[in-house]
This record gives structure tokens, C-alpha cells and sequence, in this order.
């Protein structure tokens, strides 16, 4: 295991790796892809599923309860609740989040794409989003995914994370940079 990563998070690729794998070998990559991206905005938004999922006194049963009445609301791909009940019985349905994180992820880079963070002193425009994401989409020879927000702690300027590349061209970052010179003075 890398030192660099956490038990939680090799553990969440590895088994998102799996799912992946499922997927593809059973021609089902947009299904799982679409049930996936749907089961992340629910988990985003219940407080109560993430709590339920979490909780280590849960029993089996119960899991698979929630499992099936997911499903049935959500009507997943046969390969998706395997793969759920899996998780279950091996006692890793608690990586859940990380797991779905890790899978959009992978699929992005499957699809050659890259997911990037956008923050904005201002609300831009979708034009200037798309012109954006066009820029860096041909610098970085990728199809760039943005993800965008609005800080207007930021004063001016911008912020784009891709992977490990941080850029930081915000007002409120330059004012830090000078603030840290003068200490030193």
C-alpha cells in the first residue's frame, strides 16, 4: 500500500476499479456511469443516508433493505446492485462516498477527460465558462469537466485546481503573498 494514500482511499479505488471493470465487461459503462452520478446527488443531498451508511451497528438486513428500495426508486443496472450488496457483505458500504467519488473519476479518465475546480471572485457567464474550458482544454490536449463556484472572498481574480495543479491568479492570494513578505521584513 502507498504511504501516500489512506486505507479509506486505496480501499475506494480499488473497489471503484472493480465496478469499473464489471461495467465495462458487461457492456454496461453509461448505465453504471448514470446510476452512479444519481446515487452521488442523493448521497449529497440526504444527510440521513450518509448517516445510515455510516453507522457500523447497521445490520445486513438493513442494508439491503435500503439497497432494494434505492433500486427500486432509482431502477439501477443488475451489475450496479451486485455490486452494491457486495460492499455490503464485505463490510465496505461505509467507503461508499469515496468509492462513487473514485468511480467518476476513473471514468472520466476512460473518457479521456479531466475534472477541474473553478472559483470565481465573480458569476461568469456560461460564454465565458465555455471559452474557459476551451482554453484549457487545448492547452492541456484533454477535454476538461468544470466544476464551478462563485467566492466573492476572492476579491478578483480566479482559482483552477486540475489534479495537483493549483492556479491561483486571486487578488485575495496576491494580498496573502505580499502580507508574508512584509512579516519577513
Amino acid at each position: 500500500m502507498s504511504s501516500n494514500k489512506s486505507f479509506s482511499s486505496e480501499t475506494s479505488d480499488r473497489y471503484a476499479l472493480a465496478l469499473f471493470g464489471l461495467a465495462k465487461e458487461n457492456s454496461e459503462l453509461e448505465t453504471v456511469e448514470k446510476n452512479v452520478k444519481d446515487l452521488s446527488e442523493v448521497y449529497k443531498k440526504n444527510k440521513d443516508l450518509d448517516n445510515f451508511v455510516t453507522n457500523p451497528t447497521r445490520s445486513f438486513e438493513e442494508h439491503f433493505q435500503v439497497i432494494n428500495k434505492l433500486n427500486e426508486l432509482m431502477d439501477f443496472s443488475p451489475t450496479f446492485v451486485k455490486f452494491l450488496s457486495i460492499l455490503v457483505v464485505k463490510r465496505r458500504i461505509f467507503f461508499l462516498n469515496k468509492i462513487l467519488t473514485s468511480y467518476l473519476k476513473l471514468n472520466l479518465k476512460n473518457k479521456g477527460e479531466l475534472n477541474a475546480t473553478l472559483i470565481s471572485s465573480k458569476k461568469l457567464s456560461p460564454e465565458e465558462l465555455k471559452n474557459l474550458s476551451d482554453d484549457l482544454s487545448k492547452t492541456l490536449n484533454s477535454n476538461i469537466s468544470l466544476n464551478y463556484s462563485v467566492d466573492e472572498n476572492l476579491i478578483g481574480g480566479l482559482k483552477i485546481q486540475i489534479g495537483s495543479l493549483m492556479i491561483d491568479t486571486s487578488i485575495k492570494n496576491s494580498l496573502k503573498k505580499y502580507e508574508n513578505l512584509m512579516l519577513e521584513i
